[in-house]
């Protein structure tokens, strides 16, 4: 099976997964990748436009190769904001959406603490499609109450 986790950044998408993700499930998690391939003492958010190049290429091939183990493996893929092109390749392939959202106003709380400055306006635009019915919550999550 297939797992979208979708939300604004700050929400605990990573929380969710660790929480209901096995060992021998896979996780695709774009900051863990980035994480992994950057050097000692990298901050946990904050990496250079050539490591994410790198990472996003990496993230995909990921994507596609974890495709043709869903019969047998669980899948967890974080995706921030699918557009309506991956949301439709989710939905092919039988994923399900989950929506992890605190609410607004921990999520810029959590941001304001823990990220960096511009991704407060990765919130508002997660946000404003989410209001706009660019990402359907099926599964709405509150984060770290599990």
């Amino acid at each position: 099976m297939l797992y979208v986790v979708t939300g604004p950044p700050g929400a605990g998408k990573s929380s969710w997964i660790r929480a209901h993700a096995k060992a021998t499930d896979i996780v695709i998690d774009l900051d863990l990748m980035a994480l992994a391939m950057a050097g000692p003492g990298a901050d946990h958010h904050a990496h250079t436009p050539a490591l994410m190049r790198i990472v996003h290429r990496a993230r995909q091939a990921a994507i596609h190769e974890a495709e043709h183990v869903l019969d047998t493996t669980d899948v967890y893929l974080i995706h921030t904001m699918p557009q309506a092109k991956a949301r439709a390749r989710y939905r092919r392939l039988g994923a399900r959406i989950v929506t992890v959202d605190p609410g607004e106003s921990v999520v810029r709380q959590r941001v304001r603490d823990m990220r960096q400055p511009t991704m407060d306006a990765v919130v508002t635009r997660w946000y404003r499609d989410h209001r706009r019915g660019g990402s359907h919550a099926v599964t709405p999550q509150a984060s770290r109450t599990w």
